[in-house]
């Protein structure tokens, strides 16, 4: 008899609703307001700091809802926004600087639904508040990275080849070259031009000088490439660091937008974004006289540095290696149980390494970490002026010669090795940067537009609603079944996503687009069924008429749809990308629940029956 599923189709849509719903429950049960504790560089938060946190906060008579370690992170929750406040205020001011104290919400969701990979929908800055920085790399000192690369570069061209030369080094806007013979210039000419064609190379036979500058090309090259790669590399910090859905892109020439959805203190984002720095490995001065350089007298070819606890090393002046060469650091343990850290390179990055220590076995290498610091002052160009802060953050001696993989040993503690590894692994900043401009979204708006939002959806439900009862009757009802489905489907997928997809304001408004457009594929069917009774088919054959003759264009009409929503989650960026998102989840779920749900509905209700009305 037509109309009846059989029972493995029927469970299936059952099933697929059913953890549907309980996959779309977390978002039920709210957030805490929670002070979340972590160590800064080299230290770990761990239960002496968590009975220390716990001790603070009970004599200071703040009540709190539990306090947990989770991932070397202390988290303690709260009822209110208030205690959250005087809690991080007292941890401040008797943690000391070791330590971050942010503030943060936390899901309330219950241990057993967390156990099975349930989890709430993460809500972008508009909708859950958060930080959001206008950021300014730093172009001018690009540019001077790249002519300080190009001096390695040339004396290690130079000195594969054989060619003598007295000197190499930067000039203003150029890199220059001082040869010993004329001879030595030619060569050394012929040889620059052929392998740096992207360079302006002018010769000085009186004074054995050959002069190379970049073109406009490359120095657009370059700027282009540092702002693609800082992009990247901030993006792959913040993750390695736990911030949620963080929206990082380019605007205009030299600027970077980042949004940190969730987080409530500038402090903590600044401390996220003050890790993105440089890394630099050199060569232990080991024959210049330290004591001297302490008073001043510092080897024209050596730096003096210190480590953290203020301990100094004399290092060479030429950089082994930068960390834009780094592909993958790992921390683990040597075979004494020692830390360590394991590093990968790119060819080149193994190419230079392996050149640097064939001749400097047995010798210290340092790892010097930098960082830029805005003055807040402007060069005459109109950027922004830095200083510069180094730091030795490991000396381990160079055991063997190394190429595209070797180990750091010497890098303290566990927990240093492996915030060791993070930063490496996240990558260096190819031009330092600044924060230029600083916005706090609160989550009182936060909270407004989620709630005019959900308005919006429940008012447009709501008339959806009323309209298919009142004209299709019984079939409105499972009509309106099916896109109550929806609406659950379409939020147990966006929290079910891999790493999340934070729901935004323009995502709501996909949802309510969704549901006018769940809807038009059961006005379609139940449109077409009507017609088939008019035209005196039976009732049963009026709805597998119905269901089969509507299929393809509901099919043809959402697909073009889906791809349009495709191509502008592709190309677009923040705002147009939620609302794809959205979209595009909404049009597979409307149409499994409006056409495999409706009609599995339908057919448990009047399939396989001799009927002669049908409530429709």
């Amino acid at each position: 008899m037509l109309n009846k599923y059989p029972l493995w189709k029927t469970l299936m849509v059952a099933i697929i609703v059913a953890l549907g719903a309980l996959y779309a429950t977390p978002n039920l049960y709210g957030e805490s307001p929670a002070v979340q504790v972590s160590g800064l560089r080299g230290v770990q938060a761990d239960t002496a700091t968590l009975d220390r946190i716990r001790a603070q906060l009970e004599a200071s008579n703040l009540t709190f809802d539990s306090i947990s370690l989770e991932n070397g992170q202390v988290l303690t929750r709260f009822n209110n926004t208030e205690d959250q406040l005087k809690a991080r205020d007292v941890l401040d001011d008797n943690l000391g600087k070791q330590f971050s104290v942010a503030l943060n919400l936390t899901p309330n969701t219950p241990e057993w639904l967390a156990a099975i990979g349930g989890s709430p929908m993460k809500l972008g800055l508009d909708l859950s508040g958060g930080v959001s920085f206008l950021i300014e790399v730093n172009m001018k000192e690009a540019l001077n990275k790249a002519k300080t690369g190009m001096v390695g570069d040339f004396r290690g061209d130079l000195r594969n080849e054989k060619i003598r030369y007295r000197s190499v080094k930067e000039a203003n806007d150029a890199v220059k070259v001082i040869f010993r013979k004329v001879e030595d210039l030619e060569a050394g000419q012929a040889l620059l031009k052929k392998r740096y064609r992207d360079l302006l190379l002018t010769t000085d036979e009186d004074t054995l000088t050959l002069t190379a500058k970049m073109t406009k090309q490359k120095i657009k090259e370059i700027r282009e490439y540092a702002l693609d790669q800082n992009i990247t590399i901030i993006r792959n910090r913040v993750n390695e660091l736990g911030v949620a859905e963080p929206l990082v892109q380019r605007q205009g020439k030299k600027h970077i937008v980042i949004e940190l959805p969730g987080v409530q203190d500038t402090a903590t984002a600044k401390e996220i974004l003050s890790a993105t720095a440089t890394i630099e490995f050199r060569l232990v001065d080991t024959e210049g006289d330290l004591s001297n350089a302490l008073n001043g007298r510092v080897p024209a070819n050596s730096i003096l540095l210190r480590d953290k606890d203020g301990k100094p090393s004399l290092l060479k002046k030429r950089v082994m290696l930068t960390g834009d060469h780094i592909i993958d650091a790992k921390s683990g343990f040597d075979e004494y149980s020692r830390p360590q850290v394991n590093i990968s390179l790119d060819s080149a990055g193994g190419s230079k390494m392996s050149s640097g220590t064939k001749s400097n076995i047995g010798k210290p290498m340092a790892t010097v970490f930098i960082e830029y610091k805005s003055t807040d002052k402007k060069d005459a160009e109109g950027n922004l002026v830095f200083e510069k802060h180094q730091e030795i953050i490991s000396v381990a001696t160079i055991q063997s010669r190394l190429g595209k993989s070797f180990r750091i040993t010497g890098a303290g503690s566990p927990a240093e090795a492996r915030n060791l590894a993070i930063l490496l692994r996240a990558g260096a900043l190819v031009a330092p940067i600044a924060i230029v401009e600083e916005r706090t979204v609160g989550p009182t708006l936060g909270a407004e537009n989620v709630k005019l939002g959900f308005e919006a959806i429940m008012m447009g439900f709501g008339l959806v609603f009323i309209f298919m009862m009142i004209y299709y009757r019984a079939f409105g009802v499972v009509a309106n079944l099916a896109l109550g489905a929806n609406l659950v489907l379409i939020v147990a997928v966006m929290s079910m996503l891999p790493g999340g997809a934070a729901l935004t304001l323009p995502g709501m408004a996909g949802i309510v687009l969704t549901v006018g457009m769940a809807v038009d594929a059961n006005v379609l069917i139940f449109e077409r069924i009507r017609e088939e009774i008019r035209e005196g088919k039976t009732i049963q054959q009026a709805i597998h008429q119905g269901y089969d003759a509507a299929f393809s264009t509901i099919i043809d009409a959402n697909i073009t749809t889906l791809i349009a929503a495709l191509i502008l989650f592709a190309i677009g960026t923040g705002p147009v990308k939620g609302f794809a998102i959205t979209l595009s989840i909404g049009i597979l779920t409307s149409m499994f629940t409006s056409v495999v749900g409706t009609r599995a509905v339908v057919n448990a209700i009047w399939g396989g029956k001799r009927l002669d009305k049908l409530s429709i």
